[in-house]
């Protein structure tokens, strides 16, 4: 067996030999305290009871909690095996008559009968008083049936250990003592219910194969527990039958109480599971294990964790053992309860996992499954593979559902293409995909505007022989209307009503924000009308799609009229609904009407969230009222709401619009302080401040920064830089950081191309040689690249061509091949050397490189 090690719970029998199957052992006294360390340093790990083994806790074995977070290593002195000693079992006495014993052979060995208790205590404080005569195995109080806080004044103990008679013996010598100020009555127990029970086999025995006749009374109650049990398997979704079954009930057991509490557990009502619980005690029915992992599984559906852990530690102060499902319930239910900005329900669902490995229970698969799908929702890859990897050596075949997790994760985190092969090596190990393994991948490709792909999923699960479902008929939807193609989404819509699927809202929302975001607001509301027909009550969520899509198409007075529909209708307003008003009045700039439905959301009593702090700072920043986003800030800090990247990114880049990089530097710093990461949003909003005040060799550092911490400039990041060398009138550098981008491996876009044409045009009349050459390659580029240049663009760069070539030249024959086609040249070569002369051009400069100073900003 290797080194052996055990635990001594029983003070009362001294360090010896004990027999443990066909070992026989030392018995060493070892801590409770340092029973983990023991077990981690020891091949195993006896607990010992009564002179029996009860559990064992093989160090050997591949725990997860060790490879999530390994415990310290601590020394301990190794206990060593002493010789094999024998035991005899004495042989049972012969049975003698029941009715000739006396009655105090029935009593139960350790039984103690208290009385005189007052109403009010509590088995915990019973037990600890009582505790100090003996191994106290149980305390039976007997509570009352009006009222399961308050019990009847009376309870029975139940000693152990060796000696359990003279326990229970030293307990009744303190009989008349005071306790909580009553004079307790302590006696042994009489034999009286054992007595009657002997009494009644007897009976049984002399009577032979007769049976009394069951009463009408208990024949009516198994009747009725019967039709309770038949209500709950076939009709479980209607509520008041199975309620109305459960009261038939004249005296429900234990069973039946049970049953209901399973039930009111799978819709998370928590409040019904409780007070079912509560009157099973009143009636004196005692809960074990079942009932009170039933109990917690209705705290972990309704998402009161919180709760589900009181009722654990109700469960762990009544001396009930948790159980391998109670375990698994608690750690489905934190892992579930995550967000992708907060990981401290996982970390309590490790601390689950590592105490249940430490009661001796082996974690089942289920569990490595409830762990991974939490990993999957705080999108840590690394813990998940961990988890995936440690099931795999535990022995356990990876499932769809194992595979699922993986998949799921990398579509959350975008690595769809990682997603797409983690799946073709779910099929070569034979595991087919599912509807919800397809779907995954469906919504990974639609999120990144990869309709093709997605399709082609699509068309892959159907060749498999699986038949779409409401999940994946939603999806395409989406994807339709993300496309703009709104008469295919409606055939899928009419095909789901063809196939007996009834469209829920998730369907009908992205048709009616597609037709919104079209400006067909005529169709968005017959898709309404139909939404209704179809039996589908619109939601508040239905109105929030239609509202949001006349926000997308700046149509913010029309989407405000939305609200008189809602009041009609008679749903009210939510915060989100507002929060999308006021980013309509955050991107045109109108912070008033942006504070009036925020002072709006504050008056309705709705709650206050970050989004909502985000639309407001974006109103004040975008209007350039930076001592209004700071009176923001202060607020968010009065209301305990903190700091995200977004909220910076945005404060960043207001005062990057006024060129104050001290104020953006401040922020960076605090940011650091506040613990909060930068992204490269962040930085380039702040290399976009450097830019606006001319420091560009702080913008250089800035880059070397971002590398330093891991991250590459992107294109708009590259394009911040080349507008920025064009304000300090370097068009060289701005060429050379062009190039320094397509060398990185990244596709300049138009925006990329307008500012270095703009700032080369800028300096050719000045540096001839290179900046001629410049332009040249950068408008063949775009012309191999089929892009062109819209009306007001052309018109700007024109009036730079007069400057340098008034009567046309290479370079204007060269530009002008990358014109929109209508462009009349001789017409805009006029009207460009007429206004040459007011300075126009300038001007105009300077509003074309503000037209794209928002894209720090992630609009999402």
């Amino acid at each position: 067996m290797g080194r052996i090690a055990y635990k001594l719970i029983d003070k009362s029998r001294p360090p010896g030999p004990v027999q443990m199957g066909n070992y026989a052992c030392a018995l060493e006294p070892v801590e409770r305290t340092n029973e983990r360390a023991l077990s981690s340093s020891l091949d195993c790990v006896v607990i010992v009871f009564n002179s029996r083994a009860i559990r064992i806790l093989n160090a050997g074995r591949l725990w997860l909690s060790s490879k999530l977070s390994p415990p310290p290593p601590e020394a301990l002195e190794q206990p060593t095996p002493s010789t094999t000693t024998t035991t005899t079992t004495p042989p049972p006495r012969e049975p003698e008559a029941a009715a000739a014993r006396p009655q105090e052979e029935f009593r139960q060995k350790g039984k103690v009968f208290v009385g005189n208790l007052p109403s009010w205590a509590r088995k915990a404080e019973i037990a600890e008083f009582f505790r100090q005569f003996g191994p106290l195995e149980k305390v039976e109080l007997v509570r009352g049936h009006d009222d399961p806080e308050r019990n009847l004044g009376f309870c029975f103990l139940y000693y152990g250990g060796d000696d359990a008679d003279a326990a229970a013996e030293r307990a009744v010598e303190v009989d008349g003592v005071e306790f909580r100020g009553r004079s307790l009555t302590v006696r042994l127990d009489d034999g009286r219910k054992g007595r009657a029970r002997a009494e009644q086999r007897a009976r049984w025995v002399e009577d032979g194969s007769r049976r009394e006749a069951r009463s009408p009374w208990h024949e009516g109650r198994d009747e009725a527990c019967l039709e309770f049990r038949r209500v709950v398997e076939s009709r479980p979704d209607n509520w008041q039958a199975v309620v109305s079954a459960f009261e038939r009930i004249p005296k429900p057991s234990r069973r039946e109480f049970g049953l209901m509490i399973v039930f009111y557990a799978k819709r998370g009502d928590k409040h019904h599971a409780r007070a079912t619980f509560e009157n099973m005690r009143a009636r004196g029915i005692e809960p074990n294990a079942f009932v009170f992992t039933s109990l917690v599984h209705a705290y972990a559906v309704a998402r009161d964790m919180r709760g589900a852990l009181s009722c654990v530690e109700e469960m762990k102060s009544e001396g009930v053992e948790l159980t391998i499902v109670t375990y698994s319930i608690l750690i489905s239910g934190f892992a579930k309860i995550n967000d992708a900005h907060q990981s401290g329900n996982m970390e309590r669902a490790e601390e689950l996992v590592r105490e249940m490995e430490e009661d001796g229970i082996d974690a089942p698969i289920d569990v490595y499954h409830s762990m991974m799908h939490g990993y999957t929702i705080i999108q840590n890859e690394k813990k998940c593979l961990v988890v995936f990897e440690r099931l795999k050596e535990r022995g356990f075949k990876p499932s769809i559902i194992s595979y699922g997790c993986l998949v799921n994760l990398y579509v959350k985190i975008g690595k769809v293409t990682k997603a797409l092969s983690i799946s073709k090596e779910m099929e070569s190990y034979g595991i087919k995909h599912n509807n919800k393994t397809y779907s995954m991948l469906i919504n990974g490709f639609i999120h990144l505007h990869d309709f093709a792909n997605a399709f082609a999923i699509f068309e892959e699960m159907v060749r498999s022989g699986l038949q779409p479902d409401r999940a994946i008929y939603n999806l395409l939807i989406e994807a339709f209307c993300k496309m703009g193609n709104m008469d295919r989404a409606i055939c899928i819509l009419e095909k789901m009503q063809k196939e007996r699927m009834q469209p829920s809202n998730r369907a009908f929302r992205p048709i009616i924000e597609g037709f919104a975001v079209a400006g067909d607001m005529k169709s968005a509301l017959d898709t309404l009308d139909l939404m209704r027909r179809s039996g589908c009550a619109p939601t508040v969520m239905t109105y929030n799609a239609l509202i949001h899509g006349l926000v997308r198409k700046h149509q913010v007075e029309r989407a405000v009229s939305v609200l008189d529909k809602m009041s009609i209708a008679g749903i009210t307003p939510n915060e989100h609904t507002y929060t999308i008003i006021m980013r309509g009045y955050a991107a045109s700039g109108d912070i008033g009407k942006a504070f009036e439905y925020f002072t709006r959301i504050k008056e309705s009593g709705l709650k206050l969230d970050v989004y909502i702090y985000e639309t407001l700072l974006r109103a004040c920043c975008k209007s350039g009222r930076m001592q209004s986003a700071l009176a923001v800030t202060r607020e968010m800090s009065f209301q305990k709401i903190p700091r995200n990247t977004f909220i910076y990114n945005i404060l960043i880049d207001g005062w990057a619009r006024r060129g104050d990089v001290w104020e953006a530097e401040d922020l960076m710093k605090q940011m650091k302080e506040d613990g909060v990461s930068a992204n490269i949003h962040t930085y380039t909003s702040y290399i976009n401040a450097c830019c606006k005040a001319g420091d560009m060799q702080r913008a250089e550092k800035v880059i070397e920064e971002m590398v330093d911490v891991g991250l590459k400039p992107n294109v708009k990041t590259y394009t911040t830089l080349i507008k920025g060398w064009a304000r300090v009138s370097l068009p060289d550098r701005a060429l050379r950081c062009f190039e320094e981008m397509k060398l990185s491996g990244l596709k300049p876009d138009e925006a990329a191309y307008h500012c270095l044409v703009t700032s080369l045009l800028s300096r050719a009349t000045v540096m001839e040689g290179s900046t001629y050459t410049g332009i040249l390659s950068v408008c063949r580029e775009m012309c191999e690249n089929d892009l062109t240049v819209d009306l007001r663009t052309a018109v700007h760069w024109s009036r730079w061509l007069h400057k340098i070539e008034r009567t046309g030249g290479a370079l204007t024959e060269a530009l002008q091949r990358i014109f929109p086609p209508d462009w009349n040249s001789l017409e805009f070569l006029g009207e460009a050397s007429s206004s040459i002369s007011t300075g126009e051009s300038d001007d105009y400069s300077d509003s074309d490189f503000s037209d794209n100073e928002d894209h720090g900003i992630d609009d999402s």
